[in-house]
């Protein structure tokens, strides 16, 4: 029996609408609720709006194209994939991976505490001080960043029914684990966030909200810092730069259509964040009017816009008791969805290179990446090691591996042109001479740019008021360790497995049409 017959037929998504269910949900996560309209306010309001989608058609929808091309032509996960490109090339893909495994430990905990904050909003357990409840009472926050001294049961139990579930949709597999999960739970975070918007847009003060959400700025479209970020929020909202969807397409059919998938996926992850952006500053405005203060004064992000901010809103509103569940589990469907399709890149890694059947994986990867996320996140230092890592390996680690990984595909391995001859052959939108320009100059000037600024800004004060010290560990340590276990990994599988000799890298993909004789 030759080797290529003994190899077991790699797994494919049952439909388009599935792939697309889990591209979407890869894309909607927690950045869409929390950081998205904050970033929309600080830059311009609806001005913004405009760098966005110009970030969007230039940056974001090409960087989908290109890596669901990547994916679907070598049909591997990032390692794989990026070997048959160029045998160096294959540190990138480890690099990602280890990227994957950082994001999931913490990820997975953010979900944790959403959990746990559902079951607090039908009593509003955090009283009249929600930010000490959070620190104090919940988190039981150390005043050393750094320092563990106590366990934290109540956020390692949800945590464990995270990782659990998460395990469950994933050892189904991609067709009768992903694909359904995502088919079921995208409809309902849809259903539930109409029902969010319906109630804040009746709250008083939610017009107020909505016009400082969307009352434009234009004098905004002047400074280079407002198009930096709207180039960073569509890079950091279309789950592109960290192997998600390299290793969504490599299951996907040979023919399937490239360019009007990733369309599909960029324009409905963009409607659901603005979406999430008239939820939110609605119910800003309602928070802004009962304390007798601006909407500037109210206006927040991340952790303290979901645990503080919205927690101090439900208590005071009208039924407060829904919204607040409404919200929170909202929170966990984007963001399980989101940990899923992170999960798998490094799930799919494994299987790739070792033959392993997918439970034997999904247990091995799974329990690794749980175990890290208890010990991490389960005790009094747990804020402190999220906050810095996630700055950290978005800024240091997402964002340099995308760009590295431009720079490898369009000048060092000038690949552009083959690759889009791949995508053309399937798709409904032809691509031509923009989406090279956009992938080989603007968006590799963009991202170099943003490095420059985010370095710029760390050089002058530390991240968070933090300690040194402590940056250098858990903010520097975390970003620089997974650049140096993607090269360890590539040096120790410098050798190519069996599974891979069947296509080697410079045999036509069938779905390549003909080179141009000259």
């Amino acid at each position: 029996m030759s080797t290529k017959a003994a190899q077991p037929q790699r797994e494919q998504w049952g439909s388009r609408l599935g792939f697309l269910m889990a591209a979407i949900g890869s894309a909607i996560g927690l950045g869409n609720i929390w950081r998205f309209p904050a970033v929309t306010y600080e830059h311009g309001g609806g001005a913004f709006l405009i760098p966005y989608l110009a970030a969007l058609l230039t940056a974001g929808i090409p960087l989908l194209i290109l890596e669901y091309t990547i994916g679907r032509k070598y049909r591997s996960s990032p390692p794989g994939a990026l070997r048959k490109l160029a045998k160096p090339a294959e540190a990138i893909g480890w690099w990602q991976v280890a990227i994957c495994f950082v994001v999931a430990t913490y990820y997975a905990a953010i979900l944790a505490w959403a959990v746990r904050y559902t079951g607090f909003s039908f009593d509003q357990a955090w009283g009249d001080d929600p930010e000490g409840f959070l620190n104090n009472d919940f988190l039981k926050l150390n005043e050393t960043p750094g320092e563990v001294s106590t366990f934290v049961p109540g956020v390692a139990w949800p945590l464990v029914a995270v990782w659990v579930l998460t395990l469950v949709v994933l050892a189904f597999g991609v067709r009768r684990g992903i694909e359904r999960a995502n088919i079921v739970f995208i409809p309902l975070l849809v259903g539930f966030f109409l029902v969010l918007v319906v109630r804040a847009l009746t709250l008083d003060g939610a017009t107020e909200g909505l016009n400082a959400l969307f009352t434009p700025d234009w004098g905004a479209l002047s400074e280079g810092s407002v198009w930096v970020a709207a180039y960073g929020q569509i890079f950091f909202s279309l789950s592109v730069g960290f192997g998600i969807m390299i290793t969504y397409a490599s299951y996907l059919h040979r023919k399937s259509d490239l360019s009007g998938s990733a369309m599909v996926a960029a324009f409905a992850n963009s409607s659901f964040e603005i979406l999430a952006g008239v939820a939110v500053f609605a119910t800003l405005g309602f928070m802004a009017q009962a304390a007798g203060v601006g909407v500037a004064d109210v206006t927040s992000s991340g952790v303290g816009l979901a645990f503080v901010a919205f927690p101090q809103i439900i208590s005071e509103m009208p039924m407060g008791a829904l919204f607040g569940v409404l919200f929170f589990v909202s929170l966990v469907i984007a963001g399980l969805t989101s940990l899923i399709s992170i999960v798998q890149v490094i799930v799919a890694a494994v299987q790739d290179r070792t033959g392993l059947a997918r439970v034997p994986a999904v247990l091995g990867v799974g329990g690794a990446v749980a175990l890290v996320s208890l010990l991490l996140f389960a005790n009094d230092s747990g804020l402190y090691f999220l906050d810095t890592a996630d700055h950290f390996i978005n800024q240091y680690g997402i964002a340099l591996a995308g760009l590295v990984l431009l720079i490898t595909v369009s000048w060092g391995l000038r690949k552009l042109p083959a690759l889009q001859r791949n995508a053309d052959a399937t798709s409904s939108v032809g691509l031509g001479r923009w989406w090279r320009i956009c992938l080989g100059v603007i968006t590799p000037v963009v991202l170099t740019w943003m490095m420059v600024d985010s370095l710029r800004h760390e050089l002058d004060e530390n991240y968070g008021g933090y300690s040194t010290d402590f940056l250098l560990w858990a903010g520097w340590g975390v970003a620089g360790g997974a650049l140096l276990v993607g090269v360890v990994l590539a040096l120790v599988f410098r050798r190519k497995p069996a599974a891979d000799h069947p296509e080697p890298a410079d045999r036509p993909d069938p779905v390549d049409p003909p080179e141009r004789s000259s």
